[in-house]
């Protein structure tokens, strides 16, 4: 038994990936190097020159700080638009940096026609040849190197003219597309992306599968499975969005169990139970009813439940931290009655879930994911006015994909489990010096003993000499370490380059984050 939730979850647009660095750092996230190609087990990459970096150049003091902390952890990269041979540039560009890192690098994929049915995060190709075109660049630039593509958030809960499992018409009805033909467009589209994509040597692919405040279990199976899960990795849940992780893990299940018995026996999809029925789905306690009722319906096939076989998925934990925002008791003033307070789009006091990490403890999750990137706008909400200021905020959000220095301050000031602030600094002072480069490095924060600190450079230059350390540099990527015993700020050291030294983006010191000034 299925049920379509009222409610709509729109996706604010992330920033095309743009990737000027081949080489990155060893950074640890989480986990163990993979031992072959595969999500679960694997060490997250984390982009020495990601957005959430690219933003904190422009910042100070406190605002600085947290987006330097945000990018100190691993996060999707967003692949949004371009052409077929420029996003096969930049995918190759990107995940040669986490293969030269021995890093998983995941890619967000979000470039469908219609993309969010022209809404706040409207854009994507063309057309079906357009896509599937821009596809095949993305999988060539990826190669044969190991990858995770989350493939198209929204791609599966927004479908243009599409009739649900139960016989409902959905609202995205865009008046540019063929009601005769969307639908299937959108199905044909997707299949290609997961055979493209998936006959790669080392890439995991994930489709949208929503979340537990939207599709009902059995709808979002019936997707899942037209667009191709049984040749896919899995699927993926609450891209961009807040729900706790405890439903999503529940409903994940559900999800795997429902493709499970519908593709091995005579069982339908419209027949799973869901969070909506037998259980309340306002009332987690009742969930146990539906975990019953798949108990049954496995008794009644004769299916066996086989975690390495069924479809896996992962988790967005970028944003659920304190779980969904219930909005406001009444309309906004200027708002009418019944306006949409838009839950979803940039809501007050929420928090940072999980970090990264694909040590789950679950056989049918591969990983806890920041898929939204953290920090970044869902775009101008206006919850039912005439704008241009976000009532409930009382300023004018950012447009989506750029940087939300408020928002950004309040997930981590409401992260569930808390996130503590980077505890060392360095200072980079640099002046030029012919044709190169003297850089002052001061250090706040190092341990008593030897110390490492790691960087990249923005550009090509060399350090040549080093004063009170030994440096070694492969590429752009330099390691300096201390000479003797004395702490890392006294005395300081100093680097001679040949080229000019820009500032990295991000320091690690003994392997740990520090911001910069």
């Amino acid at each position: 038994m299925t049920s379509t939730s009222p409610r709509k979850r729109r996706l604010a647009l992330g920033a095309a990936a743009v990737f000027a660095c081949s080489l990155a750092l060893p950074l640890s996230a989480t986990g163990a190097a993979a031992a072959e190609p595969g999500l679960a087990g694997s060490d997250l990459f984390v982009n020495p020159f990601s957005t959430t970096l690219e933003a904190a150049q422009s910042l100070s003091g406190q605002a600085r700080d947290d987006a330097q902390l945000l990018g100190s952890i691993p996060s999707a990269e967003w692949f949004t638009k371009g052409t077929p041979a420029e996003v096969e540039a930049a995918a190759r560009a990107y995940v040669d940096a986490a293969a030269a890192a021995g890093q998983m690098p995941v890619l967000v994929a979000y470039n469908l026609p219609f993309r969010d049915c022209a809404q706040y995060s409207a854009g994507g190709a063309l057309d079906t040849a357009a896509y599937t075109a821009w596809i095949d660049g993305l999988a060539a630039g990826i190669g044969d190197r190991p990858a995770t593509v989350i493939l198209e958030p929204d791609g599966l809960g927004i479908i243009p003219w599409y009739t649900t499992i139960n016989g409902d018409e959905e609202w995205c009805k865009p008046a540019e597309a063929d009601p005769a033909t969307a639908a299937a467009a959108r199905f044909e589209q997707l299949n290609h992306a997961v055979d493209a994509l998936g006959a790669l040597a080392a890439t995991s692919v994930y489709l949208d599968g929503t979340h537990s405040g939207w599709l009902g279990v059995g709808d979002i199976s019936d997707r899942l499975i037209k667009a191709g899960v049984e040749r896919a990795t899995g699927f993926f849940l609450n891209a961009s969005n807040y729900v706790e992780t405890e439903r999503l893990i529940k409903y994940g299940t559900w999800i795997s169990d429902c493709i499970n018995l519908s593709v091995n026996s005579w069982w339908e999809p419209q027949w799973c139970a869901s969070q909506y029925y037998p259980a309340n789905p306002g009332d987690f306690s009742t969930w146990a009813l539906t975990d019953a009722a798949f108990a049954q319906a496995y008794a009644d096939t004769g299916v066996t439940r086989d975690p390495a076989a069924q479809a896996h998925f992962v988790l967005d934990t970028s944003r659920n931290g304190q779980g969904p925002w219930a909005g406001p008791v009444a309309p906004y003033p200027g708002a009418p009655a019944g306006a949409d307070p838009e839950v979803w789009c940039n809501p007050p006091d929420r928090g940072l879930g999980a970090l990264p990490t694909t040590e789950t403890g679950n056989p049918l999750i591969d990983a806890y994911l920041w898929i939204k990137v953290p920090g970044e706008s869902d775009g101008k909400c206006f919850r039912g006015t005439a704008g241009p200021l976000d009532p409930e905020r009382g300023m004018e959000d950012p447009a989506a994909g750029q940087w939300f220095v408020e928002q950004a301050r309040e997930l981590i000031q409401f992260a569930q489990p808390p996130l503590a602030p980077l505890d060392c600094n360095v200072s980079w002072n640099a002046a030029n010096a012919g044709k190169g480069s003297l850089v002052k490095l001061h250090i706040d924060g190092a341990a008593t003993g030897p110390w490492t600190l790691s960087f990249v450079l923005p550009t090509d230059a060399t350090v040549t000499k080093a004063t009170h350390a030994t440096v070694v540099q492969d590429g752009r990527k330099v390691s300096v370490t201390s000479s003797g015993s004395k702490r890392g700020n006294a005395p300081d050291v100093v680097l001679t380059t040949k080229g000019a030294a820009d500032q990295p983006w991000i320091f690690w010191l003994d392997g740990r984050a520090c911001t910069s000034a």
